[in-house]
């Protein structure tokens, strides 16, 4: 199934929820929708669904507007953050009943798949009010996958999942998307998850439609400072700079990088560098900046040290558990070919991938 939004927007009691926008997600790939709450993902879905309707612009499914067309008369599966389930039939008949309605006699081997692969075969034979609310999502989740309709939407559907099973399912649910015919929408708060699970993403942001495309290149490529805060976790570190000469980006109250600046950048520009880039050990060629430590924590297998140094308050994100005491003074070190430059405007102007030393 082609879905395609065609300049959809939508405005409620004057106020705009969704700014006009077009996107056609790809069959043969997972599409995030990326951004934080409010940035309209969930308004989205709803039009994308049927439950909704666009104030402006066209739903196109196959060539056909769809706007207007209830939901009961699409074929559409949807997992919300609050999952439904049917509270009389036990788990196997919640995740057999779309199976059912298409007619199929033998759904055993069918339901005992997708609760192998979403960990709730133990559960079959009980009712959802016996089941966490993680274990009753899984079951919402089993059955959306069961009916197996040309258009699935999942919103946060692992957001009540502890860390480590979501770590377990995204992987799952990527094997699973891929060998089914589903043009799959999938919204997320969370960067990470946009990487593990998106072949292309779409980042929103105050009901607009910021970039879309290959999940990898929106990462490396953002096209703005909007973009980039909304795909980095932790946050971008961002520090103000100017031009100096051809080739000098001098950090205020810090260092001079050499760069190969494209022709037309502004006097003045703000140096993006993700925490993942800044090192505590040098490299040669790096720069250093000098700091004292105000918070470390460590988060599964990563250490976050949040330094203050003549150019701000950076995190920089460490591979291991590390320690350090509260007050101490720390150098941290980078390249400058990781730097991204966004102009006055906010727009991208060099990317790790183009940057060069002069």
């Amino acid at each position: 199934m082609q879905l395609t939004l065609d300049s959809v927007g939508k405005t409620v009691n004057a106020q705009t929820w969704l700014y006009d926008m077009s996107i056609a997600p790809r069959s043969s790939a997972v599409t995030v929708l990326l951004g934080a709450t409010q940035a309209g993902k969930t308004s989205l879905m709803r039009i994308m669904a049927g439950l909704d309707v666009p104030t402006r612009g066209r739903v196109m499914v196959d060539g056909q507007n769809v706007v207007g067309v209830p939901v009961r008369e699409r074929n559409v599966a949807m997992v919300y953050q609050q999952f439904i389930n049917y509270p009389s039939l036990k788990v196997r008949d919640n995740i057999a009943s779309p199976l059912k309605l298409r007619g199929e006699k033998d759904t055993f081997a069918r339901v005992q798949e997708l609760a192998e692969k979403l960990h709730i075969e133990m559960f079959l034979d009980r009712y959802p009010s016996e089941l966490s609310g993680g274990q009753q999502q899984r079951v919402a989740l089993a059955r959306a996958l069961a009916k197996g309709a040309p258009l699935m939407l999942l919103d946060e559907p692992l957001v009540n999942l502890d860390y480590k099973l979501r770590e377990e399912l995204r992987d799952e649910l990527t094997d699973l998307f891929a060998a089914g015919d589903s043009t799959v929408i999938y919204a997320t708060t969370e960067p990470a998850e946009a990487l593990l699970l998106g072949g292309y993403t779409a980042v929103l942001d105050g009901g607009e439609l910021l970039q879309y495309g290959p999940t990898s290149e929106v990462f490396h490529q953002p096209k703005s400072l909007r973009v980039a805060r909304a795909f980095s976790d932790p946050p971008m570190n961002l520090m103000a700079a100017s031009r100096t000469g051809q080739s000098g980006v001098q950090l205020d109250g810090g260092p001079l990088l050499s760069l190969v600046l494209p022709q037309g950048a502004s006097g003045k520009l703000t140096v993006g560098m993700r925490a993942s880039a800044l090192r505590v050990q040098p490299l040669a060629g790096d720069v250093t900046l000098a700091g004292k430590v105000e918070l470390a924590e460590i988060s599964g297998s990563d250490t976050f040290v949040h330094v203050q140094t003549g150019v701000g308050d950076l995190v920089a994100q460490l591979t291991g558990v590390h320690y350090f005491e509260l007050g101490v003074q720390l150098a941290l070190y980078f390249s400058p070919e990781q730097v991204y430059l966004f102009d006055d405007r906010g727009s991208l102007v060099l990317s790790p991938s183009q940057a060069g030393r002069a």
